[in-house]
């Protein structure tokens, strides 16, 4: 897809998604690298980017197995050749003719997730009544909160492989948990304690199972800061880290990148200027740019992003996205929210003039880069777009059960 190939920045129409394809694969090398120090496979979770050029190069030299949270991504990726999918959402019995049609027409092989007997049973009854077959994992709580079995909870663990083997049309492929909380822990040292305690809960509940006899080949982790952060995955079989193919300002606010690593922004357009409220207008709102806020938790002073001129991503100084609108953003300087200093607003008026064109890193790039159906990719500072990658969107593929 590059129709916009070679389109000068200075001409594109905005908002419109910037990705950088050389740190995009510096990103991609370090964590594989990673991967193979600590001996494990990995499996990267592209909910991130939805993107097949990205998955080629995340998985480049490995396995081409993936991660996917939507049943959109799935049928996506299994189109462009990803046939060894983990859907890592629990499973709903609604999501089963949509997925196994994914499996029949493209040959994929999907996994799916679970953490309750009712949802295995009701997931099985569907796959029965088409003809659907489907490997399973167990979810568990490392810590996270979201969804899971803890670790030491044998009775709902066995409960669940039982319920599993019983069904005569899924079968257990392992267990897989997810230390979300580890974006919320200050500091690498607790992040590794936090990598620590995946690990060893993942572990433990495999070992549960194996003990009762029943076959674990898969004990899959996964999380950017515990994959990055992890000393040891002994036990563990596979990683499935997402958002380090890109990076933002939410792992740099706490050490887990450097800004030189962000690969994501969005490029904008100076729509005007407001000397009443000092602010600099800029075409990419709330949607454009999302409303997470998330580094916040760990830096001050960088609003809703940061603000970065059109041939890099090296921050502005004193610079921020400081409101958003659905389509309006409102760049500020530090300081200036009620203040007088009318020289720094003057400055920021002569660096931002209307219709100039700046870049604005995201505080995360999930949730920044999902409203977008494309990626115009450009290498360091270049000034032109030197291809155009499409995407997946949206939850849903076309027909009944979707």
């Amino acid at each position: 897809m590059t129709p916009l190939a070679h389109t000068a920045l200075a001409e594109m129409t905005t908002p419109a998604l910037l990705l950088d394809s050389t740190v995009l694969e510096r990103n991609c090398e370090a964590m594989a690298r990673r991967a193979a120090r600590h001996g494990v496979a990995l499996r990267p979770h592209l909910k991130t980017s939805k993107s097949a050029e990205v998955a080629r190069l995340a998985t480049r030299g490995h396995s081409g197995a993936i991660t996917v949270s939507t049943v959109a991504e799935a049928d996506y990726f299994a189109r462009h050749g990803f046939l060894d999918l983990t859907y890592a959402v629990g499973i709903g019995a609604g999501k089963i003719d949509a997925l196994h049609r994914i499996q029949r027409t493209h040959g994929a092989r999907i996994t799916l997730l679970a953490d309750r007997v009712e949802a295995v049973r009701a997931a099985a009854e569907r796959a029965r009544a088409i003809g659907a077959r489907f490997s399973l994992l167990i979810e568990v709580d490392t810590g996270g909160g979201r969804g899971g079995i803890a670790p030491d909870d044998d009775a709902a663990l066995l409960a669940m492989a039982g319920e599993v083997q019983r069904s005569g049309v899924l079968s257990l492929a392992g267990v897989l948990t997810h230390a979300g909380h580890s974006y919320h822990a200050e500091g690498l040292a607790a992040i590794r304690a936090i990598a620590e305690a995946e690990r060893a809960g993942a572990v433990r509940a495999a070992e549960c199972l194996r003990a009762a006899g029943f076959t674990v080949d898969t004990v899959s982790v996964g999380a950017t800061p515990t994959a990055v952060c992890a000393e040891r995955l002994d036990g563990v079989t596979e990683m499935r880290p997402g958002v380090y193919t890109f990076f933002d300002l939410d792992q740099a606010a706490r050490g887990i990148c450097t800004m030189d690593d962000i690969a994501l922004s969005v490029l904008a357009t100076v729509i005007g200027h407001n000397p009443r409220s000092r602010r600099v207008l800029i075409d990419a709102g709330a949607l454009a740019l999302s409303k997470d806020e998330s580094a916040a938790e760990f830096r001050d002073g960088l609003g809703f992003g940061l603000v970065c001129p059109v041939d890099g991503t090296a921050p502005l100084a004193g610079l921020r996205v400081a409101e958003l609108h659905q389509e309006h953003g409102l760049i500020a300087c530090d300081g200036n929210s009620n203040g007088s200093d009318g020289d720094s607003d003057s400055a920021m008026f002569e660096a931002l003039p209307i219709g100039s064109r700046v870049r604005i890193l995201p505080h995360h790039a999930c949730m920044t880069a999902a409203p977008y159906d494309r990626y115009h990719v450009v290498r360091g500072t270049g000034a032109s777009v030197h291809a155009v990658w499409g995407k997946a969107h949206g939850w849903h593929v076309a027909g009944p059960g979707a």
